[in-house]
């Protein structure tokens, strides 16, 4: 029961990962303003989600193990 805290967590975070993808790829596609202004940002902030997403994976995989 532990894990499912967790689960939910991990959904957010690969929730948060696809809406900073879709948000820069858009981004880089229309270009512009906005790309220059924020494209390497967000991709900036898709590392660090994706980080914390493994991170939090890894976490599941833990205590899904004990």
């Amino acid at each position: 029961m532990h894990d499912k805290p967790l689960l939910i967590l991990l959904a957010i975070c690969c929730l948060a990962v696809l809406v900073i993808l879709t948000t820069g790829i858009g981004g880089f596609a229309k270009g512009g303003e906005f790309n220059r202004k924020h494209g390497n940002r967000l991709m900036r902030w898709r590392i660090i989600a994706q980080a914390v997403a493994i991170v939090v994976f890894l976490l599941y995989l833990w205590a899904r193990s004990r």
